[in-house]
């Protein structure tokens, strides 16, 4: 009995990554959205503030990230949040928006 306890409990620490979401990219995915939701309604210096905030977390969930898989969706979601701010202090809120969207669905597929 002793045995299966410790092979069951040995197999949820195996899932535990994954069954449990990086605080960091939670974080930076709620940023994202809010800078998403900002950038709909033209608001560009919101959307950066909230897409600053959530590069930072994005850059700590991808140095946590485990898997390949997982540290790529991440870079990407950096790379597309820096192209988001870079557009949105340029006051082009579209075009900002489009580069966060593309890094909320990196962060979610590598937060899987």
């Amino acid at each position: 009995m002793k045995k299966l306890a410790l092979i069951a409990g040995g197999i949820m620490l195996l899932f535990s990554s994954a069954i449990f979401a990086e605080p960091h990219a939670d974080e930076a995915l709620k940023h994202a959205k809010e800078a998403v939701e900002h950038g709909k309604m033209g608001h560009s210096v919101v959307l950066v503030e909230h897409a600053e905030t959530a590069l930072e977390h994005a850059k700590q969930a991808k140095e946590a990230a485990k898997g390949d898989d997982a540290k790529h969706h991440l870079h990407e979601a950096v790379e597309s949040l820096q192209q988001g701010i870079e557009h949105g202090k340029l006051e082009h809120a579209e075009m900002a928006t489009h580069a966060v969207e593309d890094a909320v669905k990196h962060i979610e597929a590598g937060n899987k």
